[in-house]
This record gives structure tokens, C-alpha cells and sequence, in this order.
């Protein structure tokens, strides 16, 4: 490993121990997800209708819940 991408490893490693959160902001509309949900709507329906994956539907209505 050279000089650079272990300075910034350790940078990165340094930041998440802040608690400083990396990659892409979500896009996703979490209110509309849980309208659906209260709708009825399965997992499957509400991935397909939203465009997103099943398991990013539980995922995401799990860390509403909490």
C-alpha cells in the first residue's frame, strides 16, 4: 500500500469514528413507502411500483419502525 491510500485510509477509518456517514444521500421516499405499506401493499408490490429492490423495502421499513 503506498503513502496516499494509506493516509487516506486512516483519514477515512479517523471520519467514521466521528460518525461521519459516506456515500450517495438517498433518494428514496420513505413517507410514500410506509402510504403504501399502510395501503396494504405487499413487499414485492411496493418494490415494483417504487422501482427498487424487495430487500431494500424491508430494509428501509425496518429502519422506519424503530
Amino acid at each position: 500500500m503506498g503513502k496516499n491510500s494509506q493516509r487516506t485510509n486512516e483519514g477515512r477509518i479517523e471520519a467514521k469514528a466521528k460518525g461521519v456517514k459516506f456515500g450517495r444521500k438517498r433518494t428514496i421516499d420513505t413517507e410514500k413507502l410506509r402510504t403504501l405499506r399502510k395501503n396494504g401493499l405487499g413487499a414485492t408490490d411496493i418494490a415494483k411500483q417504487m422501482g427498487i429492490g424487495r430487500s431494500t423495502v424491508y430494509k428501509l421499513l425496518n429502519e422506519t419502525d424503530e
